[in-house]
């Protein structure tokens, strides 16, 4: 990666660099018993801003939506996203550095055992608005009612409250609410892989992107990003391949 002054412009264009992150994901990002922003989001972000040799800020959300916008606005100078076209349309994304699973869940004695059960008349699905899976299932549910919670983490309790058939997730959010609500499952495979990558205001320039798409697989190939989810005892992640898109 070689470093120029327009390049470490780019990225700081407040002589900061300001990073979004969102809590809404657990693999991701989360607080320690302090309050204070932690995770692999966190570990990438500060790796950054010591590549580019300035002083890191955290700009932190509770849902992806937001964290997505706040990059979109130039409120923030980086995030970390699920790739996605939709919001291709503002963001440079690097390959994807981690990938993880969206599953079902459903009440125990839920008479649905399948994906291919889910999108049918009359099924209502439980999404975080503006989340990875909402975009996805927006587009791919023909039959289907997509009901949106606030945020990723507000899933299953949206779900309860509105008596809906179906949650959609990231598979570790909803097996932890299922172990605390119990009477709870999910359904037999992953609905999709989510593909979580850097970003970048596309307005920054190729040259800052392309800096990025380097910056990333360099922290896949040297170990960093597989030792940052051990180090936050993630599991159910692995790290993408190297060259991924």
């Amino acid at each position: 990666m070689n470093l120029t002054p327009a390049i470490r412009a780019a990225f700081t264009p407040t002589g900061k660099l300001r990073a979004s992150i969102n809590l809404g994901n657990p693999i991701l990002a989360n607080t320690d018993a302090g309050g204070q922003p932690g995770g692999v989001s966190v570990d990438l972000a500060r790796e950054l801003a010591t590549a580019l040799g300035v002083e890191l800020e955290l700009v932190v959300f509770d849902a992806a939506g937001k964290s997505v916008q706040a990059v979109a606005a130039e409120q923030a100078d980086i995030g970390f996203f699920a790739i996605d076209p939709l919001r291709g349309a503002e963001i440079a994304f690097t390959g994807p550095y981690v990938l993880i699973e969206g599953y079902y869940l459903v009440k125990a004695d839920s008479p649905l055992f399948t994906n291919d059960e889910v999108d049918r008349a009359g099924q209502r699905v439980v999404v975080g608005k503006g989340s990875a899976y909402d975009l996805y299932l927006s587009r791919t549910l023909a039959h289907a009612q997509i009901l949106r919670a606030p945020t990723s983490p507000a899933v299953v309790e949206t779900f309860l409250q509105q008596g809906a058939e179906v949650a959609a997730g990231v598979r570790q959010q909803l097996e932890a609410d299922a172990a605390k609500v119990g009477g709870l499952r999910l359904l037999d495979q992953r609905f999709m892989v989510i593909r979580q990558a850097m970003g970048l205001p596309k307005s920054r320039g190729a040259e800052a992107a392309d800096f990025l798409r380097a910056f990333v697989e360099e922290k896949k190939a040297s170990g960093f990003v597989s030792e940052a989810l051990q180090r936050h005892g993630i599991q159910g992640a692995s790290v993408a391949p190297a060259g991924s898109e």
